[in-house]
């Protein structure tokens, strides 16, 4: 009599493992959401379009990091905390341009959230509405990204680009300016 029973959850489990290691190979590499591989008039954007900071080896910032600061220390700061470390109110927002999905950080911004259990409260208002801080989203966004790599340091950043004409442009139309 041959014992094939007790050898067939072996070969299974060999041949589990075989095309889960496979699998990992052909898994996709983590998206860089940091490193900015094209510039559109002033404005820096990673290989998957997102916004994104960049930083002279002198230490000048984008214009874009430099008005995130100036709009982040006008609509943000006072919950979440100076330079995105967080408050005994509301959490550091740092490293969530960093690990959280551009999308679901605008969704969040957008048309805030809420998470109220037995373990916690937060109630996150939406800004939609509010064009001082809808039409510098992305700023926020690159600002804290860069607070969030520790590619900016706390406080003003010291040097910035030049706001070119298209961001400009841009600001004007969001806010309805001539």
């Amino acid at each position: 009599m041959t014992r094939t029973r007790p050898a067939l959850p072996m070969i299974f489990a060999v041949w589990t493992l075989m095309a889960g290691a496979a699998g990992a190979q052909d898994a996709p590499a983590a998206t860089d959401n940091i490193t900015a591989v094209r510039d559109e008039n002033g404005r820096y954007y990673t290989a998957d379009d997102v916004p994104t900071f960049n930083i002279a080896k002198d230490g000048t910032v984008d214009w874009m990091t430099y008005s995130g600061f100036r709009r982040y220390h006008s609509e943000c700061h006072v919950c979440h905390g100076p330079e995105g470390e967080g408050s005994s109110y509301a959490p550091a927002l740092k490293k969530s341009a960093i690990t959280m999905d551009y999308y679901a950080f605008v969704d969040v911004v957008t048309n805030g959230r809420k998470k109220v259990n037995a373990a916690e409260n937060s109630v996150m208002p939406a800004f939609g509405q509010n064009v001082n801080v809808m039409c510098y989203l992305d700023d926020i966004y690159t600002y804290l990204k860069a607070r969030g790599a520790d590619a900016l340091p706390r406080g003003r950043p010291a040097k910035k680009e030049p706001k070119s004409d298209a961001i400009r442009d841009a600001e004007n139309d969001c806010l309805g300016r001539d």
